[in-house]
């Protein structure tokens, strides 16, 4: 029984059969104490299944809950591991005792195309818009310069900025355009 899991509705149905059974029974074959006796062993084993099925749903609920705990404690794992081999490759630069200006250009290229990598592996994408129109979803504009071209265009970026999975992360600060 410990192995076997019944839902509600199979125990409903496998007390119900029990009950029908004892009260099928001719009268003059068993007593009313014998049919009291039976009735009674099957309500104890229909409240141990109760409290089976309760525990059961109680386990449910605990390891359901446990792994939800770990998911949100773990769901950065795979990024992490990631930015794991760029702080290795920035370290590694640092650990050089004479390196030249020219090494140490190459070394940060070579980082920034790693860090590259793993932003496009997890879908972070840069916002650079330069010439492009504003706008306010994906832009904050720091100030607005009179300008002869079109009015609310970006026409240079402050600092850039990212989404992830074309939801914004930070927005680019961005100088727009005005009419004179």
């Amino acid at each position: 029984m410990a192995d076997e899991q019944n839902t509600p509705e199979e125990i409903t149905e496998e007390v119900t059969e029990q009950q029908a059974e004892s009260t099928q029974t001719p009268p003059e074959a068993s007593s009313p104490e014998a049919q009291i006796e039976a009735l009674q062993a099957a309500l104890e084993e229909a409240k141990a299944q109760v409290l089976y099925v309760k525990a059961e749903g109680e386990n449910m609920r605990r390891r359901s809950f446990e792994d939800i705990d770990k998911a949100r404690k773990f769901a950065l794992e795979k990024f992490s591991n990631e930015l794991l081999a760029v702080k290795d490759s920035l370290d590694a630069a640092l650990a050089v005792e004479n390196a030249t200006l020219e090494s140490y250009k190459d070394g940060v290229e070579l980082t920034a195309k790693q860090l590259l990598s793993v932003f496009e592996k997890f879908n972070i994408a840069e916002l650079n818009p330069v010439e492009e129109k504003f706008n306010p979803n994906q832009h904050q504009a720091i100030s607005a310069i009179e300008s002869e071209g079109e009015p609310n265009t970006v026409l240079s970026v402050l600092q850039k900025g990212y989404t992830l999975n074309e939801r914004v992360l930070r927005p680019a600060l961005v100088v727009v355009s005005k009419t004179k």
